[in-house]
Order: C-alpha cells, then sequence, then structure tokens
C-alpha cells in the first residue's frame, strides 16, 4: 500500500478557516464550501490548497474581499480588518465535511 503525501505546511497558510454562515450553509447545497482565506492568496493557490488538504477535485474557485467596516466605541473609531473569503466548487458527487476536523 502506498503511504500517503505529506501535506504541505503552506497550504494551511493559504486556508485559514472554513466560513459558516447561513448563506454559505445553503450554498453546501450546490456543492461550493466557503472558506477565509490569505489576503495574498491566488485563485490557483486556493485551488492546490483545498485538493491537497481535502483530497477532493474542485471545478472552480470565487474570492471576495470583504472591507472591514468603520465602528465606533467609546467615542473613539476603529476599523475592522479586511478578510478575504473563497467560494470554492466541488465536482458532482464530491462533499468536504467542515465541522469535522482536518
Amino acid at each position: 500500500m502506498a503511504k500517503k503525501q505529506e501535506i504541505d505546511a503552506r497550504h494551511y497558510d493559504v486556508i485559514i478557516a472554513p466560513h459558516i454562515t447561513e448563506k454559505s450553509t445553503m450554498a453546501s447545497e450546490q456543492n461550493a464550501v466557503v472558506f477565509k482565506v490569505a489576503g495574498d492568496a491566488t485563485k490557483p493557490q486556493i485551488k492546490k490548497a483545498v485538493e491537497e488538504i481535502y483530497d477532493k477535485k474542485v471545478v472552480a474557485v470565487n474570492t471576495i474581499v470583504v472591507k472591514g467596516k468603520t465602528k465606533r466605541w467609546k467615542g473613539k473609531a476603529y476599523k475592522r480588518t479586511d478578510v478575504k473569503k473563497a467560494i470554492v466548487t466541488l465536482a458532482e458527487g464530491e462533499m468536504i465535511d467542515i465541522t469535522s476536523g482536518i
């Protein structure tokens, strides 16, 4: 039996965490999973990272940069950080259970 190749640690720097919301849960019905990714991550890097970590076939990757809001607390203004999200569409029949660990 062949030994499974070790996953490159750089892939864990690209994918930060799954983004779990009501909207992303509804997207999972269409074989899509939403992840928070590094701000400088490219679509090919995200695709390769998901394929290597989860061992699934990725069809498409769409990215969104959500700009941080300006808020006030005790009269002082501050800005929330920007977040980059990736909507990863998997091949037909593939599924990632993000509630279980990696």
